[in-house]
């Protein structure tokens, strides 16, 4: 596993590094541990805080982005956001596997 860090026009102290890292074991835990992890964070003109985030498998590619105040909201909403991917894709192929064991 391997996380990149971009930070475009912001700077971002050690506490908010590793809320970031925190949140994001919710996700390594559902994938796979040779997946890439490339977390951008950057601010607009508003002020407003833009996170994305990639996670890339051997097989897919999931993608979030969120626009708010703070990094942390974001942060929180781009999660959730990819932990439902990942499990949609998960169920959808545990289904169609059920499906034509019958």
């Amino acid at each position: 596993m391997s996380t990149n860090f971009l930070f475009k026009g912001v700077e971002v102290d050690e506490r908010t590094r590793e809320y970031v890292a925190k949140r994001l074991g919710r996700v390594i835990k559902l994938v796979d541990p040779v997946s890439q992890f490339e977390i951008e964070i950057e601010t607009d003109k508003k002020g407003q805080f833009r996170v994305e985030i990639m996670v890339k498998t051997p097989r897919d590619l999931y993608r979030a982005e969120e626009t708010t105040e703070s990094i942390e909201g974001s942060t929180d909403i781009v999660i959730d956001e990819l932990e439902s991917q990942i499990d949609k894709k998960k169920n959808r192929f545990r289904d169609l596997v059920r499906r034509g064991a019958r």
